[in-house]
Order: structure tokens, then C-alpha cells, then sequence
């Protein structure tokens, strides 16, 4: 008689690169397990302070309950732009989410193809001009132009591999393409 039965568990990058498959195997046979609705909240405290909350979120229909508590971000802006530095401002966690987007498919991805990472960083930088901003004439309110810069290392990937790869991410990064393709905002307003 042999031992117990054990199951093993390919881990990459610190992805369970079976659940991987699994996911991309799942969303090809149901297109609905590909669809999500993502939430976020603000609230202003003072100044231009705020405090904002991400929780629960919707997965095919279904409302995610594997938070059992929002995260919570603060927002302000440094005191040049009148603010007292108690958080990043809304235009640099735009960066931070591009970045995280970046390197998050960067390693999943790797993982798949099974590629070893052992550094990912992205430096991100925008800029942008508040002429318009601050009612004045502008080139626009948004960014003008966004760099991002990626170091990596593999002790298993030709530096092509890399490269290859990190243009998949780049075409394929959410996050990257709100911020390259128009994307319809409807904004209301409740008051009390």
C-alpha cells in the first residue's frame, strides 16, 4: 500500500498557476465569469481631505462577499494645491493604479507561461497642466503624458521573452486601456 494520496500545487510568482488555468478555462466556457462590477466610494471630511472605501464588488451577477471589510484610502493633495498632504492626490493614485495593473498581469502572466519573476517594479509619471483645472485655457484637465518605466528579472526568460511579454500586459492591462480609450463616465448628482 502506498501513502495518501497528495495533491501537488504549482506555485509561480506566487500564483496558483492551476487555479490560473482553471479561471481561463472557466471564462472560456461561461463569458459571464469574465464580467465584474467594480465599486468605490469618497467621502469628504475637510479641505481636501478625503477618505474613500472599496468593498464588495459584483462577479457575473453575483455580489463577492470575500471582503468582510472595505480597504480604506485617503486622498489630499500636497499644500502648493491647497492640502495638507495627508494622503495622494486622486491624479497620483491613477499612476499607483497603473502601475499595479502593470505588474499584476505582468507575473500572473509569467506564471502561465512559466516564467520565473524575482523583480518587478514599475515607475510611473504623469503630466499634467491645471490651467483648465482652475478654469483658465488648458491644453486639458487630464494627464498630457504618462511614462511608465518596468525593471524585471527572471533566472528563466531571454530578455526577448521579457520584452515580448511585457508588451502583452501593456495591450492588455485594464487599467491601461481606461486610460488610453474613451470611456463613457455618466455622472449624477443626489441632493439632500
Amino acid at each position: 500500500m502506498g501513502g495518501p494520496m497528495t495533491e501537488t500545487v504549482t506555485i509561480r510568482n506566487g500564483i496558483d498557476v492551476d487555479q490560473l488555468q482553471a479561471t481561463i478555462a472557466h471564462v472560456q466556457d461561461d463569458a459571464a465569469a469574465a464580467t465584474f462590477t467594480f465599486r468605490a466610494s469618497s467621502q469628504w471630511q475637510d479641505g481636501m481631505f478625503n477618505i474613500g472605501r472599496i468593498g464588495a464588488f459584483d462577479h457575473a451577477g453575483e455580489t463577492d462577499g470575500s471582503r468582510p471589510e472595505p480597504f480604506t484610502i485617503e486622498g489630499d493633495e500636497p499644500p502648493v494645491l491647497l492640502g495638507g498632504n495627508r494622503g495622494p492626490n486622486a491624479v497620483e493614485l491613477v499612476l499607483q493604479a497603473l502601475g499595479f495593473c502593470y505588474a499584476a498581469g505582468y507575473v500572473a502572466n509569467a506564471a502561465a507561461q512559466g516564467i520565473d519573476i524575482t523583480r518587478m517594479d514599475y515607475e510611473i509619471e504623469g503630466d499634467i497642466d491645471l490651467h483648465d483645472f482652475l478654469g483658465q485655457q488648458g491644453p486639458r484637465p487630464g494627464f498630457t503624458e504618462i511614462r511608465a518605466t518596468g525593471t524585471v528579472s527572471s533566472p528563466n526568460a531571454s530578455e526577448e521573452q521579457l520584452t515580448e511579454l511585457c508588451q502583452y500586459v501593456q495591450d492588455t492591462s485594464p487599467v491601461r486601456d481606461v486610460l488610453a480609450n474613451a470611456t463613457p463616465v455618466h455622472t449624477t448628482l443626489r441632493v439632500v
